[in-house]
């Protein structure tokens, strides 16, 4: 069920006015006569009140989900205990004190067995809960007793039950819903994963293979060098762009997102495409990161590579992953000549590129920060632990 379980308010009225009603018997208890003394007769009282008193606390319905709910995955036996328990309690009371607190543990153990128990453990209790009472009273000719004890108590449990079970019926339709929303979202992903795998990767493939073809030709006819390289690196483009587009495929069908452990083979496909050496560094104590953090910092880490290889003349390139006790940081950063003009890289802000990751690191409460350096320029994204 999704959300959080509120009381509702006909619930808390409830409560109210049955916290206000054992308290007035509580008090008319302990000021009827005989009252709870060091008398046999009053110890008995005060035994069987508290008796009662006890076992009804440990036997009310915990948690803060339906009443339903709340006696899920705990064990009967226990519960049918501390019920009777407090069927033993109200004996004393019901037989010293008939004017008493005894009549609201008949009524406590209707309330609870209807909240907590499964039907033939339920029905079970209510009858040990209602018949000695009842009995008693028809054979002291006490009928408005025995009413008080079976005619109004019975479908107080009845109605407590047929309550509890339209709740779980609700709880699993809810469930059920739930369950198709999920089934049809699934279902859109492995739709346009596959309409993905259909156009784009298919296209990707047919240009991957054009370009090979093609520098196949070059070399055969013996082209200029760079244009054969032109052309190769183009071709691992293409490839890179390929595998992307798998990799998109796979998110649609649900399959685990990029992550860090995926940036050594991101930089070696990046240094085989650029020709730029590129050194990785993991530094720190590597912890999972939820999957959202995982593919920001995959995708910040591509798309600074991507800026790099179109902008900049970079002579090498450093990738580092610090994870501190606050922050997961990620950095990338270009080194060019020295002396060598600034790269001719977009003002923070002004590309897409960087936009996007700014978008994504915001969406996680994180922060990227992207500047040119004296050597080159410098892309750094922190998340938050």
């Amino acid at each position: 069920m999704n959300g959080e379980w509120k009381t509702p308010a006909e619930a808390r009225v409830l409560r109210g006015i049955g916290a206000v009603w054992l308290a007035v018997l509580a008090i008319y208890t302990v000021t009827a006569r005989p009252a709870p003394n060091l008398s046999a007769r009053g110890l008995a009282i005060l035994a069987g009140t508290a008796l009662m008193a006890v076992c009804g606390i440990l036997a009310r319905p915990r948690g803060g989900g339906p009443p339903g709910a709340r006696a899920l995955g705990r064990r009967q036996g226990p519960q049918i205990a501390l019920l009777l328990g407090v069927i033993a309690g109200t004996v004393p009371l019901a037989i010293l004190e008939p004017n008493g607190i005894w009549l609201a543990g008949p009524y406590y153990v209707a309330i609870v067995a209807a909240s907590t128990l499964d039907r033939r453990a339920g029905a079970l209790v209510l009858l040990a809960g209602t018949a000695p009472f009842t009995l008693a009273a028809l054979i002291k000719s006490q009928v408005d007793t025995a009413l008080s004890t079976s005619v109004a108590i019975v479908p107080w449990y009845l109605i407590l039950r047929l309550m509890r079970m339209l709740g779980e019926r609700n709880r699993e339709l809810e469930s059920s819903r739930a369950a198709a929303v999920a089934a049809a979202a699934q279902a859109e992903r492995t739709r346009i994963g596959r309409e993905l795998h259909d156009v784009l990767a298919h296209s990707l493939s047919a240009l991957a293979l054009a370009l090979e073809s093609t520098r196949l030709l070059a070399h055969d006819r013996a082209a200029d060098p760079d244009l054969i390289r032109a052309i190769g690196r183009a071709h691992s483009l293409a490839a890179a762009g390929l595998d992307d587009a798998r990799r998109v495929v796979a998110v649609a069908r649900g399959e685990e997102l990029p992550g860090p452990e995926r940036l050594g083979a991101l930089a070696g496909a990046f240094s085989e495409q650029a020709g730029v050496p590129v050194a990785v560094e993991v530094t720190g104590t590597p912890r999972e990161l939820p999957p959202d953090a995982r593919l920001a910092v995959y995708r910040t880490a591509q798309e600074a590579l991507t800026n790099i290889r179109r902008h900049a003349a970079a002579q090498r390139v450093r990738v580092s992953l610090t994870y501190r006790p606050q922050l997961t940081v990620l950095v990338v950063e270009d080194h060019g000549a020295p002396g060598a003009p600034p790269p001719a890289m977009p003002v923070p802000d002004a590309g897409y590129g960087l936009t996007g990751m700014r978008e994504r690191a915001r969406l996680l409460d994180g922060e990227l920060v992207a500047a040119p350096t004296d050597t080159g320029f410098r892309v750094e994204l922190r998340l938050p632990a």
